[in-house]
């Protein structure tokens, strides 16, 4: 179970590392405008993408 953990936070950080690496001007920009957008929102926003994750881990599972 360890090692499945460790190469999913491995390809987490793969993934979140791309956008900066690849256009750095671009995602400082979308994280100036994340920063204005309210708490609820993002907390919404948040939910969804937990939601769709379960839910696609339970398909491939």
């Amino acid at each position: 179970m360890w090692p499945d953990l460790l190469r999913a936070l491995a390809l987490v950080l793969v993934i979140e590392g791309l956008m900066p690496f690849l256009a750095p001007e671009r995602w400082r920009e979308m994280m100036l405008r994340l920063s204005d957008v309210d708490g609820r929102s993002l907390r919404l926003f948040g939910g969804v993408l937990i939601g769709l994750g379960a839910l696609l881990l339970q398909f491939i599972h």
